[in-house]
């Protein structure tokens, strides 16, 4: 703009230059930075809070790349906060940066978050600024641009959009898309008013008053710009006065808050993930907004370096033939040049050969993105955040927005080093990232672990620094806090194993107190063989991460003494679904009973029925066994959990030859029940055990199974038959199709069932001495240089798990003569 038109609008007292835009449009974007080059103001003002004006120098800064936003908590409590979103793509964005350049000082003239997140706290909901949200979520708002794309014959908002600014051309007025869309908006007003966006009528008060002040300060006419949301525009025209603005502003409520910038990533921009100024497809308009020229060209050879990574076969070729039918849909839509929908339509028929399969990858990857931003070390943060971001680096874990799995092998420091890290984040609330089922070993010293950083973690950093500054002060202090708090037994037991898991040896003491207390209070056996478990595999963790747990044996021993105790009773007068629940409960115990007979925990924690420690006959798993034995034979059980207690039996070498048969006769005989009947196969053979394989091995058991059912009566038959569908249904269809035909030829025809004295059916009853000697190079390698281990590898000494003297004894891996 020239000198001349400038002093002509000055001395005519025409009011700020108001930039409406749309959050996060690329078009918008080029035109305010199209503006403010012609224009050249002596200050502008952003739509934001007034609190971030101290750090909008950091934008200038080379380690903020955006997007980015800034972030408001209240002080006292982290957890109510807000953001304001910005990417590079964005208006307001473009504005302080062309203003960083040229010396031109930035101001934010929202409403400050000290009065907005106190009102917050009243029922409105802050998460970024868009044009005409409220947060007032009981009242009817309108979409403007939605109406607009409507009135104009549109049924989606966003290719009205595209159309009409985004396809615009450069050059021209550079205030023409301004006028335009403050006029329309202006019309909106009018019609709508608010527009259901009520608590916009006291931001724009503030507004108001904001702009007057920096034209008291800076003068008139083009000497202040203002870039908002267009919705604003015709508020910040309209002549109010001073007085009524400030009887709008008198009386908010307000709060200490904290600001500071956070990395913010384009997932989260968009409107998918519930931002209320969110976009469609935040990476097409970041590829708009970059792309120097040929933005079609560029953005299909985009998709097809994506494809190709993908190992889908796309050449050249297919992303010539895409552009061409890119180009044909929007010249036979009426399209001035082809947005999302006719690329996307392309990339379908051509390069994806008509599937939605791939598509959905182009649009997960490029239309949205997974781009995270940084922010600079000299940015405000809570001495939490900084020691994290300290240990990030030394541990070399950097956060990123894709989800991405990380193998650990805990022998090595360094990945036991960030072992630590996440166990810790994850007790104080902070989910940056989840362990799941590692695919290469089961092994306590191997871990894995899925990914992924999300904006919302830097506030849940924030509200967990009132636990400490630093990392582990801050998981010791929550974590005793926890334990102290804790309702349930197994909560503290679960407490304890992350605890070990977190090594955090300062806590520990605290929660095994309140451990102990617990469980010498608790006499549910419900509760106790809940917290069993989580008990028990927390011992598993001293050996690998170096932490005594002599003390939290102690406590597993006992925990589980109690359970021998008081499961018989607590078994009788179950229904359907306590029954299932205890069948879950006595599985879970027998898991930690044979791993705390492994782990040799506490005096009497014998293994294999023989004398244990302390000379207290049978051992740990020999008294369960002796306990899966009553239950097994009492009448007064469920049925489904007197089947799985024979079953364990069964698989631990517990039962004599045939007497797994005589359990399953007297389950089936003519005077059970039914229904009692089926309980008991569904407990015997069902529930994931390896029933239908048992059943396929041994065809005396079949055939009880198959006599049984052949007699259940008509009447009966349809109560037992969800039973029986819920039991057999978990099988393999494999397994299904063998149990049908050894059915259809006569099961248990052959004379008897191929069990044998080591009470593991379906196998020989002599040790096959060369398929056993096969194996002992390969257990050669695996246990070379662990001298002492406790695995004996002399010549004709067999190979079996001992205590560290070389020679076996107790269970027998393999035995050779």
């Amino acid at each position: 703009m020239s000198d001349e038109v400038r002093e002509a609008r000055k001395r005519s007292g025409e009011g700020p230059l108001l930039l409406g835009v749309r959050h996060h449009g690329p078009g918008s974007a080029r035109a305010v930075l199209a503006a403010l080059q012609e224009s050249a103001p002596s200050v502008v003002l952003i739509e934001g809070p007034p609190e971030a004006d101290a750090l909008v120098e950091l934008a200038a800064d080379e380690g903020m790349r955006p997007p980015v936003a800034l972030l408001a908590h209240v002080v006292d409590e982290p957890g109510r906060s807000a953001f304001w979103p910005l990417a590079e793509f964005s208006p307001e964005w473009v504005a302080i940066k062309w203003a960083a350049g040229v010396g031109v000082p930035v101001r934010f003239m929202d409403l400050p978050a000290t009065h907005s997140l106190a009102r917050a706290e009243e029922g409105a909901e802050e998460e970024g600024v868009e044009e005409g949200e409220s947060g007032a979520p009981d009242t009817v708002r309108i979409d403007p641009l939605a109406v607009l794309a409507e009135t104009a014959g549109y049924d989606d908002p966003e290719r009205w959009w595209e159309d009409v600014v985004e396809h615009r051309g450069t050059g021209g007025d550079a205030f023409a898309p301004f006028d335009v869309l403050g006029e329309a908006m202006g019309v909106l007003r009018e019609e709508y008013g608010s527009g259901g966006h009520d608590r916009d009528l006291v931001r724009e008060a503030y507004m108001r008053i904001q702009v007057r002040a920096a034209q008291r300060e800076f003068g008139g006419g083009d000497e202040v710009a203002v870039v908002c949301g267009a919705w604003h525009v015709p508020a910040l025209r309209r002549k109010v006065t001073v007085a009524a603005d400030r009887e709008l502003l008198k009386g908010l409520p307000k709060v200490k808050v904290d600001m500071t910038w956070v990395p913010w990533t384009h997932r989260r921009l968009s409107r998918a993930s519930g931002y209320g100024a969110g976009i469609a497809s935040p990476g097409w308009y970041g590829h708009l907004f970059s792309a120097p020229d040929r933005p079609v060209e560029r953005w299909l050879t985009k998709v097809a370096r994506l494809l190709r990574d993908e190992d889908r076969l796309v050449s050249s070729a297919h992303v010539i033939e895409a552009v061409r039918l890119a180009d044909t849909l929007a010249a036979m839509r009426g399209r001035p040049l082809p947005g999302l929908t006719e690329t996307t339509d392309a990339v379908r028929a051509v390069m994806c050969e008509g599937s939605d399969v791939p598509l959905s990858l182009v649009h997960d990857k490029l239309v949205v993105g997974d781009v995270l931003g940084e922010v600079p070390d000299s940015a405000p943060a809570v001495p939490l955040q900084r020691d994290l971001t300290r240990l990030q680096r030394k541990l070399r874990i950097k956060p990123e927005a894709l989800e991405r799995e990380l193998e650990l092998d805990l022998r090595k420091e360094t990945d036991a080093g960030r072992s630590r890290l996440l166990h810790r984040l994850r007790l104080l609330g902070i989910g940056w990232g989840e362990p799941v089922e590692s695919r290469g070993s089961t092994g306590t010293f191997r871990e894995t672990w899925r990914l992924r950083w999300e904006p919302e973690l830097s506030v849940r950093v924030a509200e967990a620094g009132v636990w400490g500054t630093t990392v582990v002060a801050a998981a010791t202090a929550k974590a005793e806090s926890d334990a102290i708090g804790a309702r349930a037994l197994a909560d503290v037991t679960s407490l304890a194993e992350r605890c070990l898991l977190a090594e955090l040896p300062d806590a520990l003491p605290v929660v095994m107190r309140v451990l102990a207390d617990r469980a010498a209070l608790d006499a549910d056996v419900g509760h106790l063989a809940q917290a069993l478990p989580a008990l028990v595999r927390s011992l598993r963790y001293g050996d690998v991460r170096g932490t005594d747990t002599v003390a939290l044996g102690e406590v597993a021993v006992g925990l589980a003494e109690r359970v021998f105790v008081g499961l018989p009773p607590a078994c009788a007068g179950l229904d359907q679904d306590a029954a299932l629940e205890l069948r879950g409960h006595v599985d879970a115990v027998h898991l930690a009973v044979g791993l705390l007979g492994e782990l040799g925990a506490g005096a009497g924690a014998g293994t294999d029925g023989g004398p244990a420690e302390g000379g207290r006959p049978g051992g740990m798993q020999g008294r369960w066994r002796g306990v899966l034995r009553v239950l097994g034979e009492r009448d007064s059980v469920a049925g489904v959990v007197r089947g799985r207690c024979v079953r364990l039996l069964l698989d631990g070498g517990g039962l004599a030859e045939g007497e797994a048969a005589r359990f399953m006769g007297l389950a089936l005989s003519r005077g059970t029940e039914p229904a009692e009947a089926a309980a008991w196969i569904e407990g015997f053979v069902g529930g994931g055990s390896g029933g239908g394989m048992l059943l396929v091995h041994d065809e005396r058991l079949l055939g009880l199974v198959d006599d049984w059912l052949s007699g259940v009566p008509d009447r009966a038959f349809i109560d037992v038959l969800p039973l029986l569908r819920r039991t057999f249904s978990a099988y393999e269809p494999g397994v299904r199709r063998t149990l049908g035909e050894l059915v259809r030829r006569g099961a248990g025809a052959g004379g008897g069932s191929v069990s044998v004295a080591s009470g593991i059916p379906g196998f020989g009853a002599e040790l096959d001495e060369g398929r056993a000697d096969a194996v002992l190079p390969v257990l050669s390698l695996l246990l070379e240089g662990r001298a002492g281990a406790g695995v004996g590898m002399e010549s004709g000494a067999g190979v079996g798990v001992g205590d560290g003297s070389g020679s076996g004894s107790g269970n027998e891996l393999v035995g050779a003569g």
